[in-house]
């Protein structure tokens, strides 16, 4: 055994009680010793958790790609009107997003501020945060950024209709 260390702890008077019936007084220190050493056994090393979360990330990334891919082949068709754009809000925020592109079908950053009533920036990382999650879970983004002028719009996120619950 390497060098040992003296470890003070405190405990509950019912379980030292306990411990003094069924522990002889000279194999505590071993007992004690003994619980903590299994006790850490059946708990997870940390760098063994971020290895696996790592691991995850990369399948949800590369499935993601093949979602993308087949998508890209039509091999993969998404099923009309069968995805709730809602799905990919996250707070009140998104949601008055959706309502708003759901309702007028597109909407720039600064009228899309207006109506949820916050700054243009945090609307434009919103909007971003969806595209790229939606991209990641379906293969193809609910919302499309479009910088030219489409229907009256210039500079304005669209709602990809196709995909969308009706």
């Amino acid at each position: 055994m390497s060098e040992a260390r003296i470890v003070t702890v405190k405990i509950p008077e019912e379980v030292y009680q306990e411990m003094a019936l069924r522990i002889p007084e000279g194999d505590r220190s071993t007992f004690i010793r003994e619980a903590i050493a299994e006790k850490l056994q059946k708990t997870p090393k940390a760098d063994k958790l971020l290895s696996l979360q790592e691991r995850m990330g990369r399948i949800e990334e590369e499935f993601g790609q093949l979602k993308k891919t087949l998508s890209d082949l039509e091999i993969l068709t998404f099923q009309h009107g069968k995805i709730n754009p809602h799905s990919f809000s996250v707070d009140e925020v998104d949601h008055k997003i959706m309502e708003y592109l759901l309702h007028y079908k597109s909407g720039t950053t600064p009228e899309l501020a207006e109506y949820v009533k916050t700054n243009r920036w945090l609307i434009l990382n919103r909007l971003q945060r969806i595209q790229k999650n939606s991209k990641k879970q379906l293969g193809k983004s609910i919302i499309e950024y479009y910088a030219g002028e489409r229907s009256g719009k210039k500079k304005a996120w669209w709602l990809d209709e196709e995909l969308i619950q009706e």
